[in-house]
């Protein structure tokens, strides 16, 4: 039996991606985006805060991290509220030894319930992302299109009234979109978002409803894969982003441009006793970097923008 040709005419074959976003580039081949301290590298880290319903929704999907044992699963529960409890405070004085500034990604659902945290977010200087309302509320394709916009502005509207301002960005639960997410965002009147993670420099959406810039931030190198999934320990993580901050700063310097060192934080994993003096060492050593500075993920979407 013959192949109908029809099979073979695919409307999006093309270079690059089969989307009209952004049109296919070369990182190596693009001019250097100048960051706002002057420096090669700018450490951007982003910590997840995050709200688990003690029931969790599979629909579309369960959100990484969520609860996986019998209900009511109060060990894991708990350990999730250590985050919001002792963690991320640990964090925050890591961030201040080094005068960080970060971006944390919020479910709304701590703004609603944790007000303080927010008030301590933002006395320390620190940007608010928008991270959905819940881990319940992750987005996917099967969701439609009026309840994820009514998602996103739940989130943003508890988020600026907690905080007094809106949020410039969003990060989705576990990076995922459905295909009208950007469009959405966009339409939002947000400026960046930071789920696509195929690349180390900020980049240029459009999406029929405005542009928005795209900050990745890459899942590979966060606490959450390399401590947790992989297994690794809270020294291995330290190495392993020296190694990329050796790399990134190597190419910055032979090639004379700019490059992003993601740092994607999680309180209930890096706040424990037993791995915040690694992470306070790695915080220490990135801040001793001459080419290196810290920047938030606003900050870094403003450079291209």
């Amino acid at each position: 039996m013959s192949l109908d040709p029809a099979y073979l005419d695919y409307p999006l074959r093309k270079r690059g991606m089969d989307h009209e976003y952004y049109p296919y580039s070369n990182l190596f081949e693009r001019p250097p985006i100048a960051w706002p301290s002057g420096k090669a590298v700018a450490v951007a880290i982003v910590v997840d805060l995050e709200w688990f319903p003690i029931l969790p929704a599979d629909k579309p999907f369960r959100a990484p991290g969520h609860m996986v044992t019998p209900y009511p699963d109060y060990r894991h529960y708990t350990a999730r509220e250590y985050g919001t409890r002792i963690g991320f405070y640990r964090m925050l004085d890591a961030f201040a030894k080094v005068d960080a500034r970060v971006s944390v990604a919020i479910n709304s659902a701590i703004a609603e319930r944790y007000p303080r945290i927010i008030a301590d977010i933002l006395s320390a200087g620190h940007e608010i992302v928008a991270h959905s309302t819940d881990m319940n509320d992750t987005i996917a394709s099967g969701l439609p299109e009026d309840e994820e916009r009514a998602l996103i502005a739940a989130a943003l509207d508890a988020l600026e009234q907690a905080a007094g301002t809106r949020p410039r960005g969003w990060m989705s639960i576990a990076r995922s979109q459905s295909f009208n997410t950007p469009r959405l965002l966009a339409e939002a009147g947000l400026a960046y978002m930071a789920d696509w993670v195929n690349d180390e420099l900020p980049y240029r959406f459009e999406t029929g409803a405005g542009a928005i810039v795209n900050v990745p931030v890459n899942h590979e190198l966060s606490d959450r894969q390399i401590v947790t999934v992989q297994q690794q320990s809270a020294d291995s993580y330290v190495e392993q982003i020296m190694d990329a901050y050796a790399l990134l700063h190597g190419e910055a310097s032979t090639l004379g441009t700019s490059r992003m060192l993601p740092l994607n934080l999680t309180p209930y994993i890096m706040g424990l006793p037993y791995r915040i003096d690694a992470l306070e060492r790695l915080l220490g050593w990135l801040a001793d970097q001459d080419d290196a500075a810290f920047h938030g993920l606003g900050e870094i979407a403003d450079a291209l923008r």
